[in-house]
C-alpha cells in the first residue's frame, strides 16, 4: 500500500517541479484564473445540491457563466501556449486575448439577460 502512495507523491512532486520550471508565467496566471472559475462553478453546483434551486434562473445563469468562462479561458490558454504556435500562426497572443474579452462580454450579456 505504501508503495502506491509513494509513487503518487513522486508523480505529483515531479509534475509540480516541471510545471514550475517549464510553464511560462503568463500561462500560470491563466491557470490560476481557470482554477478559480472551476471552483466557483463547483461551489455553485454544490450549493444547488445542498440548498436547492429556488431562484433557478439565478443558479442557471451563474453556472452557465462559470462554465462558459472556463471554456473561453481554456481556448485562450490553447491559443497563447508557445507549444501550439504552429497551430495558430496568424493569431498573436494580444489578438487571442481580445477575442477572449469580446466573447466574455457577449457571454455575460446573455447571462445578464437570462437572469431577467
Amino acid at each position: 500500500m505504501s508503495g502506491g502512495a509513494g509513487s503518487v507523491s513522486s508523480v505529483v512532486r515531479r509534475f509540480l517541479a516541471e510545471y514550475g520550471s517549464g510553464t511560462p508565467s503568463r500561462l500560470k496566471v491563466l491557470d490560476a484564473y481557470l482554477l478559480y472559475v472551476l471552483l466557483t462553478g463547483a461551489l455553485q453546483f454544490g450549493y444547488c445540491l445542498g440548498v436547492g434551486t429556488f431562484p433557478f434562473n439565478s443558479f442557471l445563469s451563474g453556472f452557465i457563466s462559470a462554465v462558459g468562462s472556463f471554456i473561453l479561458g481554456v481556448c485562450l490558454r490553447i491559443q497563447i501556449n508557445p507549444q501550439n504556435k504552429s497551430e495558430f500562426q496568424g493569431i498573436s497572443p494580444e489578438r487571442a486575448f481580445a477575442d477572449f474579452l469580446f466573447a466574455n462580454t457577449i457571454l455575460h450579456l446573455v447571462v445578464i439577460n437570462f437572469v431577467g
